[in-house]
């Protein structure tokens, strides 16, 4: 198969995946629903939250890492179903046997769709450890008037980094472009991740050579 095709191939296979990791809480709780008002309420939220991570799935909404996108919704979607299951209980009484078999039969895959989660959010913590080139979506935007003339990147023993110079459109010294950069004085860093990764993510704007250089970083986790 030649290479494109196995990559198209493969990120349809991804894909697939993704969606069907975030229709089982929806389907789940499809069967397990018995009442038309809170079946459709829970129903919504639980949609409302699939169709988020999808969103970070495909890059739609940027901002949230997809790995602690996965881990927040296979954490709160049981507790969702819990709330919803609780609620019918209020409005309903106990459930009938029929029910409760159904019940326990999407019990064991929402048991198992966390499990693969919790795995799953190890393995993506186990492989944020290391050190990489950190993403251009991690360059700070420029100023108006300010553009970006070269770009490089770099790896040392524990970090990374991506180096942009920076110059100027309206033929700004490079004092005026370090002030119209608006950076605090020295590195500043927090976490790359929300919850998985907690390598950091640093920024700093220098003059070196010359030239003025927005410098990104990102460390391993030792």
């Amino acid at each position: 198969m030649p290479p494109a095709a196995s990559l198209s191939t493969g990120s349809l296979t991804w894909s697939l995946l993704g969606l069907l990791f975030a229709a089982v809480p929806v389907l789940a709780w499809a069967r397990t629903a018995r009442t038309r008002k809170v079946g459709t309420a829970v129903g919504a939220v639980l949609a409302v939250g699939g169709g988020l991570l999808v969103a970070v799935q495909h890059g739609w909404v940027t901002g949230i890492p997809r790995a602690d996108a996965h881990l927040l919704l296979g954490v709160t979607a049981p507790l969702v179903i819990w709330c919803g299951v609780r609620w019918e209980r209020a409005r309903r009484g106990p459930a009938s046997e029929e029910w409760e078999r159904r019940r326990s039969r999407s019990a064991g895959v929402l048991g198992a769709y966390v499990g693969l989660t919790v795995i799953g959010s190890l393995v993506a913590f186990l492989l944020a450890g290391g050190a990489d080139v950190p993403p251009k979506g991690a360059v700070p935007a420029l100023p108006p008037g300010l553009v970006a003339l070269a770009e490089d990147t770099s790896c040392g023993s524990s970090s990374c980094a991506r180096t942009v110079t920076v110059g100027s459109r309206d033929g700004l010294t490079n004092a005026e472009i370090i002030r119209a950069l608006d950076r605090p004085a020295g590195w500043t860093c927090r976490a790359n991740g929300w919850l998985l990764d907690r390598r950091k993510l640093c920024v700093n704007v220098a003059e070196a050579n010359g030239k003025v250089q927005l410098n990104v970083s990102l460390s391993d986790l030792v």
